[in-house]
């Protein structure tokens, strides 16, 4: 499978949007330069950073709003949080609990893209495979992790690239 530019995340049924298991308050860390949709990062109160090294805590999704400024040529594909875009050096990223039933659709497979322009290759992936989340922060193929998503379906995102509609089952 294929993904061109950034992730992306296509919110199906996400209970954060309810409960409010959304946090934005935490930088992220300094070695984190990008993040784009879809990844999965740790809430460390700790460091006072959002990270991919914390030994504890949950991991949890990334889903910033997308904002991009030409609705011409620009769409989701092309956005991804950057250190190099910010004003004080520092990303600070909106990040959402999941919980078992969660459903979103996301091409965020293995590992980050490319770039902007770039094409991603990643696993192929069909229903009825189980996702976990590597060290890294991505869901990926029979992934060591106590949390798990199950592919529902092989899917579409908008823009019409490849994807998948996972849901967590544990």
């Amino acid at each position: 499978m294929k993904r061109l530019g950034y992730g992306q995340v296509e919110p199906n049924h996400l209970s954060a949007q309810r409960t409010g298991q959304i946090y934005a308050q935490l930088p992220a860390a300094e070695a984190i330069k990008v993040l784009e949709n879809g990844e999965f990062v740790k809430y460390d109160y700790a460091t006072q950073t959002v990270n991919k090294t914390a030994a504890a805590g949950e991991w949890m999704l990334v889903f910033n709003e997308v904002k991009l400024y030409d609705g011409y040529r620009e769409t989701y594909k092309d956005f991804a949080q950057k250190v190099s875009d910010s004003s004080d050096g520092k990303i600070y990223p909106r990040v959402f609990k999941t919980n078992v039933g969660d459903i979103f659709t996301t091409n965020m497979i293995d590992k980050a893209s490319e770039g902007k322009d770039e094409e991603t290759t990643y696993t192929d992936l069909e229903e009825g495979n189980v996702l976990g989340i590597n060290a890294n922060g991505y869901l990926e193929k029979d992934a060591n992790s106590d949390i798990k998503f199950q592919v529902a379906k092989v899917y579409t995102l908008a823009d019409g690239q490849t994807a998948v509609k996972v849901q967590r089952i544990a």
